[in-house]
């Protein structure tokens, strides 16, 4: 095989890879503005209707640890495969709902289904381009993942006005169909990642303090970071007199910086190493959650402000995104694909945890979110200084 052969095949894999993973981010993302309209839709509350999207993540936090398990078994690409083939007949079926409450059971199978792409994409990266590069091809696939949640919601509106609320699930149909077949097709260019050369499973990784120091202190990073998106769009208009727009204005500057570094967190590990990166961004995203803080605290914090703020946080987090996630999947000693379930697992539960703990503050301004974000990049501080390292 040629240079130009080998590229091209690498080209791809990566391909495959960022489709499988970007149909579990639409999973949420593409629904989402239908989800005002399932009540009369539907005949039923709009509680209810937050339930279909409450389903899809319990069902991905449920797929990913399942895939990760049986990735460590079985032949990745033919996991892949039948993944990606339910994930489309889920979201078909789903499409002709006509309750909420069946529309809820499918949402969780959907997120069981879909979730083998979030899982085998590390380690299939890291096979592709070995740990050299795996890197800044990490980076790049952050940088895509990012930008879906920005891009996703308006597709799905635009799919809502034009079919209304069961387009988004016939489109996320129509398009795992189309990937199951890419890879079934052209799947033979995709590495099967190495089987683990540990024993021990979930419970070997969990008690692992190496592994856990790289996880972990991703998790918390990254959920810091959604904590914050999570309650600005309140804390912005009930809090601060803001609007919509100045969120959105947030969120696309804050998703710009962390493009710009992520695709720089490869050569910063080139140069200077994975720690330097890793210990690097999670300063610099501190120092944003301090000084976020000391705002609240200072009662003179405004949109502008905040969004300026935000800017150093996204930087951070892109410039250890891809090092630390890479550190934790070389850590799980060949087990990539329980390793990603892990960290991606854990991601879930910090978001959520620290959502929750704001949420009956949510009115109290921009304090609760700022400390919350604080204690979190706290944390992955000093789990960072008392775990060892590889």
């Amino acid at each position: 095989m040629t240079s130009h052969d080998h590229d091209a095949r690498r080209r791809v894999a990566f391909i495959l890879i960022v489709a499988g993973t970007l149909l579990g981010i639409a999973g949420t993302d593409l629904v989402l503005p239908a989800i005002p309209f399932l009540p009369e839709a539907l005949g039923t509350t709009h509680a209810s209707a937050q339930y279909v999207l409450a389903a899809f993540v319990v069902g991905a936090a449920a797929g990913l640890l399942a895939f990760g398990a049986l990735g460590a078994r079985l032949g990745q690409r033919g996991l892949l495969i039948v993944s990606l083939l339910a994930y489309s007949g889920i979201s078909a079926i789903a499409a002709a709902s006509t309750s909420v409450e069946f529309l809820i059971v499918l949402r969780f199978l959907q997120g069981l289904a879909g979730s083998a792409a979030a899982v085998f994409a590390p380690g299939m990266i890291r096979a592709l381009y070995g740990d050299q590069h795996a890197v800044s091809a990490l980076g790049l696939l952050n940088s895509v993942e990012m930008l879906a949640p920005a891009f996703a919601p308006v597709v799905g509106a635009w799919l809502l006005h034009m079919g209304g609320w069961p387009s988004s699930f016939v489109v996320i149909a129509a398009a795992a169909m189309a990937a199951a077949i890419s890879v079934a097709l052209l799947g033979k260019a995709l590495p099967e990642p190495a089987r683990p050369t540990r024993p021990g499973g979930y419970l070997r990784l969990l008690r692992d303090g190496t592994f856990m120091r790289y996880a972990c202190s991703h998790a918390l990073v990254l959920g810091a970071l959604l904590v914050i998106v999570f309650a600005a769009p309140t804390v912005f208009v009930v809090s601060l007199g803001a609007t919509l727009a100045d969120f959105i204005l947030m969120q696309i500057v804050g998703i710009a910086a962390f493009v710009v570094a992520a695709n720089l967190s490869g050569r910063l590990v080139a140069k200077y190493g994975r720690e330097a990166a890793i210990w690097t961004g999670t300063w610099v995203a501190a120092a944003s959650a301090v000084t976020i803080l000391i705002l609240a605290l200072s009662g003179a914090a405004g949109p502008l402000a905040v969004t300026l703020l935000f800017i150093p946080f996204n930087i951070g987090l892109g410039l250890r995104g891809p090092a630390g996630f890479h550190g934790a999947v070389v850590a799980a000693s060949g087990d990539d694909a329980r390793g990603a379930a892990i960290v991606v697992v854990a991601i879930l539960v910090v978001a959520a945890a620290g959502t929750a703990g704001v949420a009956p503050f949510i009115t109290f301004g921009l304090l609760p979110m700022a400390l919350v974000s604080t204690v979190l990049v706290g944390s992955a501080l000093a789990m960072l200084a008392l775990l060892p390292t590889l």
